[in-house]
């Protein structure tokens, strides 16, 4: 079971998570303005900050800046926070090198294969070598910055896997105690499966198009209750992709469909056809196939992803405890103001 968590500095979240083709690149910078910037932003001191002794340069700071002015965070960065953005990467990055110096002395298996493996598959995302290069160069890094990112991402995670997560033990009465105070996260509200048959209308319909489509409509509930095969009048007349199932929506719980086509299905008892039904879309006939009522999950369907979250929640605090204490011991220099 793999609890692997991304501290790297912001520079690596954004070329690995972000980067997916050249084309998105250029969609991104198309529909996400940049943050509003300074009249004439203050050069960097270099470096921008030291953390027990290891410089954090000024330029790591400026490609964070460049590959985090591409995302989408930073069209929702108001104007004149500019600051505000520089030092909150600052503190990721300080962050990231303090888990860094805390992981570094873990040894790593296969450190060189997991690096080039991870490089090799951000490159599928790519048509071409050159796409993936403009990618980098957009983001403002090299290949080579990409592959010590990701060298220093590897041996973190490899510290958590190997030192932290082997700690953090989750018992079963831990478990069913977290079952039994939250009720209502296993709790499967109840259910119904309908199929149905929909002649669509046009938001801009006239009345001459609406009494076509209800007389359509009611000339095939009159089938129906003539005994017509209900999925073969849907494949043949519905407006609507369920057609090709016979018009079968599958399950569904209450506000997952519109208000009247909602309160007639639940009104219903399995076998029954409704009447004429009008929404926004146009004008439906229902069958209701099978209803559910609102039962609790069994403790046995749900244990071991209670066990996971619990653990998964455990690593996380340690994670923090631990760069809390590091943080606590460490000599930390900041320059930039």
């Amino acid at each position: 079971m793999m609890f692997k968590r991304r501290l790297t500095i912001a520079v690596l979240v954004a070329a690995v998570s972000m980067m997916g083709s050249a084309g998105a690149f250029a969609a991104e910078k198309k529909a996400a303005p940049a943050p509003a910037a300074a009249e004439k932003p203050k050069p960097l001191p270099d470096p921008v900050a030291r953390v027990n002794g290891v410089a954090i340069p000024a330029a790591d700071l400026q490609k964070a800046l460049t590959a985090f002015s591409k995302s989408p965070s930073a069209a929702q960065v108001p104007p004149g926070q500019e600051k505000a953005v520089q030092q909150f990467l600052l503190n990721q990055m300080i962050g990231g090198e303090l888990m860094y110096q805390v992981a570094k002395n873990t040894p790593v298996k296969d450190q060189d294969k997991q690096i080039s493996d991870a490089v090799a598959r951000l490159k599928t995302r790519f048509k071409t070598e050159d796409e993936f290069k403009k990618g980098l160069q957009e983001q403002g890094i090299t290949e080579k910055d990409l592959r010590e990112l990701i060298r220093r991402n590897v041996i973190i995670e490899n510290h958590i896997e190997q030192v932290i997560v082997p700690k953090q033990t989750v018992s079963d009465a831990e478990v069913k105690e977290f079952y039994t105070k939250n009720p209502e996260t296993f709790t499967q509200p109840e259910q119904v499966r309908a199929s149905h048959i929909l002649i669509t209308l046009d938001a801009k319909a006239t009345d001459a198009d609406k009494a076509k489509a209800k007389e359509k409509i009611e000339g095939l509930l009159k089938q129906i209750k003539a005994g017509a095969d209900f999925a073969k009048l849907a494949q043949e007349n519905s407006g609507c992709p369920s057609s090709k199932q016979g018009g079968d929506l599958g399950y569904f719980g209450k506000g997952q469909m519109v208000k009247p086509f909602e309160e007639t299905a639940f009104a219903m008892k399995p076998g029954d056809v409704s009447g004429v039904v009008e929404t926004q879309f146009g004008y439906h006939i229902i069958k209701l196939t099978e209803k559910k009522a609102s039962a609790k999950i069994p403790f046995d369907d749900v244990k071991a992803k209670i066990a996971d979250s619990l653990k998964r929640k455990k690593v996380s605090e340690a994670i923090n405890s631990i760069m809390e204490d590091a943080k606590k011991k460490a000599k930390i220099e900041v320059y930039l103001k």
